[in-house]
């Protein structure tokens, strides 16, 4: 369950009383947004505190001394100033014949120059070295690179990448080009380093004004002196303009690179760069070769919580420690496909700007629903998204793996906003509701899904969409977008259907009937190589029940909640900023096991397990959600006097890897200790049609190695890494759990899913 805890509510609750009366209108007479690219020092009056007191910008500083009685609110995303002025144009770059040079195919000997460093060097090797962070034509990059995965069709891999750009500060003429290349006769390096050096020293990002450090060494390793063979490809892609974001602080461009890159035999090193800028790299997979994965979820942190308790020593943010450890194992054994599962951006703090305050504030639901949508808040709603996930998507380690591992991703409430679709309809259907579901799919699509439906359209038919893998629903009753699910294969045994469990979302139905049958259709149609099928479905769906505590909070008899409407006893908290309802009501409505979805959470299970039998596929659920790991198991009902059914020869064998979250808390101890409960208990929802349920006791030691009671759920930050078995063709989900917190490590939990073992038909 999605709940940070009681304190962390009541926090919560004291920054937005924070940001409802404290709004302040800039020099030109605009609301001074909350949400912003700020500039690296800020001026005077922005912040609630003087410069004496926070040396520097009070972002980084989310709770101030305890001297001090108020708290100034965490920000829910990393900060990061503006991208720095365009460099002078270099004489060099406008000689004959200049290019910048590729990195090595596998990791450099020594990966990157602190400035320490570079200070012992001689202006002329300082120089070259920090130019290859350059680029020619110069673009201002606001965001990106970023890299997605789309599928492998006919031993061909197909992705894209994604920049965003500021117009005042690029160069457009030429158009942006990306520049990719790779050499058959090199694969990547075969030897995985046993103990790979960990840096929290991030290195050199493009659209990172963090960045301090060169990405290449002025001493060249031996790899980085060979030369490349005569069947090395070099392909140059012309940018595709997506989208033009329009506010008042200027215009900023989206521009879209289409990529395709025949596979070979082995695995290899793909490397790329933007206008002869800084290199960089990532990898794809052999032609046979089933693909190495990372997954993730719930990438940010709830109102109320301070990244800074997350932040162990050496790290610059509380965000970034799993991000390192998943850098780490990707450089021991590159990961070629970076699954998100929902939540890859929080954006509930939409609901601190200014234009939201009169709304928000307003105690009575009737008139939250009436409200009307002003222009002011429909331009606040664009500025908010477009800035946030500029600061969200280009900072820390999380933007290092997004450009060197290509993301697929699903959407979930918070990429929207908090409970997003599980409301009910006379709130999802008010104008400022609406719109913000509308808004927030539309930013969801173009920054996580390279994707803007005017430009793409909505004809999924295979090579008339950019994407192969798409698979396109019918419009959502709230975003007024048609659902965006992906079908991609991760090699020949192996596929992933990432359904969109959001945009036709209601409280009573997930995914309409339209979407399951399109899916479907798809699904009978995989090739006949495939053994192994992840959905990926963001919520679990083998997981402890609570209907108890759902019948209690939607109670209208509940007096937690009538005195939470009042504001008695402290207990506002307890009554969501929507609509009033109880506070965890919205995260007991979105579960699969929630009373208004039962029946169709059982008929989806009954539909995937005659796929499974018919094809012969092996059908294993992946979510994230509730901020905990644990692995739910579907199976078939033993039989009086017989024997249970073996995994490998039982097509009802499901399990489901929950692996949640990468970033934000886990839930109380009090919680964790009632769904630990719940673990263990016996539900017959589904014996009717001989299928049953339970949870695996896979965490019966903390990482440490001291046991444990609540063997069922483990309340650690965690993310998943996914390999394919070739010797038993089992697909290994092993489980990333956070050793210490803060501190980057962590143990692995590994669980088999066999091949299936039965007849077709």
């Amino acid at each position: 369950m999605d709940n940070p805890g009681w304190h962390a509510y009541s926090r919560a609750q004291k920054e937005q009383e924070y940001y409802r009366t404290h709004q302040h209108h800039g020099a030109d007479g605009r609301w001074q947004p909350v949400e912003q690219m700020p500039q690296p020092f800020p001026g005077p009056g922005d912040y609630p505190y003087t410069p004496q007191q926070y040396p520097y910008p009070p972002q980084q500083y989310p709770y101030p001394p305890q001297n001090q009685q108020y708290p100034y609110p965490s920000q829910n995303a990393p900060p990061s100033p503006m991208a720095p002025s365009p460099p002078p144009k270099d004489a060099l770059f406008q000689q004959p014949g200049f290019h910048v040079s590729m990195p090595p195919p596998g990791p450099p000997e020594y990966p990157f120059v602190s400035t320490s460093t570079l200070a012992t060097r001689s202006a002329i090797e300082r120089s070259q070295s920090l130019r290859v962070q350059r680029m020619d034509p110069h673009l201002q990059l606001m965001c990106g690179p970023l890299l997605r995965y789309d599928t492998i069709h006919d031993s061909v891999w197909r992705g894209a990448v994604l920049i965003v750009t500021a117009d005042a500060g690029s160069v457009y003429d030429p158009h942006p080009l990306l520049t990719y290349e790779w050499d058959p006769d090199i694969p990547s390096f075969a030897d995985p380093r046993s103990h790979p050096q960990r840096s929290f020293d991030l290195g050199h990002h493009p659209a990172d004004p963090h960045s301090t450090i060169s990405p290449i060494s002025i001493s060249q390793s031996k790899s980085e002196q060979a030369i490349p063979g005569p069947n090395a490809k070099n392909m140059v892609v012309p940018a595709h303009e997506l989208w033009v974001y329009a506010g008042y602080t200027g215009t900023f461009t989206f521009w879209r690179f289409l990529i395709e890159i025949p596979l070979c035999e082995h695995e290899m090193p793909i490397r790329y760069s933007i206008n002869r800028g800084q290199p960089l790299e990532f990898f794809v997979p052999g032609r046979n070769q089933n693909l190495r994965w990372a997954a993730h979820s719930c990438n940010g942190f709830s109102a109320g919580i301070n990244p800074d308790d997350f932040r162990g020593p050496g790290f610059r943010s509380g965000y970034d420690p799993l991000w390192v450890d998943l850098l780490t194992k990707h450089a021991e054994r590159p990961f070629h496909v970076m699954v998100g599962g929902g939540d890859q951006i929080y954006c509930d703090s939409l609901m601190r700007e200014p234009e939201f305050q009169d709304w928000v504030s307003r105690q009575k639901p009737e008139e939250k629903q009436a409200y009307p949508l002003s222009q002011e808040m429909a331009e606040a709603l664009d500025r908010f998204y477009f800035n946030h996930y500029c600061q969200h998507f280009r900072s820390g380690a999380f933007a290092r793996a997004n450009s060197s591992i290509p993301m697929v991703n699903m959407a979930d409430d918070h990429d929207l906003i908090d409970g997003f679709g599980s409301y009910p309809d006379d709130l999802q259907t008010s104008p400022v509701f609406s719109a913000i579901g509308r808004r927030g799919y539309f930013f969801f699509l173009l920054f996580q899904c390279f994707i803007n439906v005017d430009v793409d359209g909505t004809d999924d038919t295979p090579g008339k969409h950019v994407n192969r893998s798409i698979i396109i629903g019918n419009p959502g009753p709230y975003v007024k977008f048609p659902s965006h699910s992906f079908l991609a294969s991760l090699g020949p045994q192996s596929a992933i259907i990432l359904l969109d469990c959001r945009a036709e979302r209601k409280k009573e139905q997930v995914c309409s009937p339209q979407e399951y049958n399109k899916v479907f259709s798809r699904l009978y149609n995989l090739p006949a190589s495939v053994q192994h099928l992840i959905v990926q479905i963001g919520i679990p769906i083998a997981y402890p029940r609570m209907v108890f505590l759902e019948t209690a909070l939607d109670s209208k008899l509940n007096p937690l909640v009538a005195l939470g409407k009042a504001g008695n006893l402290g207990l506002s908290g307890f009554v969501n900023k929507f609509n009033a309802e109880a506070e965890l009501l919205d995260d007991l409505n979105d579960h699969w096991t929630a009373k208004s979805h039962k029946a169709e959470r059982n008929w989806f299970i009954g539909q995937l397990q005659q796929f499974a039998k018919q094809r012969g596929i092996r059908v294993t659920f992946l979510s994230g959600d509730v901020h905990c790991a644990a692995v739910g198991i579907l199976k078939t009902l033993k039989a009086k006097g017989r024997q249970e059914l073996p995994p490998a020869v039982d097509h009802r064998y499901m399990l489901n890897i929950v692996t949640s979250a990468i970033v934000n808390t886990p839930p109380p101890p009090p919680v964790l200790g009632l769904v630990s409960s719940l673990a263990t208990k016996v539900h017959k929802t589904m014996h009717q049609t001989e299928t049953d349920e339970t949870m695996w006791p896979l965490f019966g030691q903390d990482p440490d190695g001291t046991q444990r009671k609540q063997k069922h759920i483990m309340g650690r930050r965690n993310w998943c890494q996914v390999d394919w078995d070739a010797s038993s063709g089992d697909l290994i989900f092993d489980i990333r759990v956070e050793k210490a917190k803060g501190e980057g490590n962590s143990v692995g939990y590994p669980v088999r899913a066999p091949p299936p073992g039965w007849q077709r038909g």
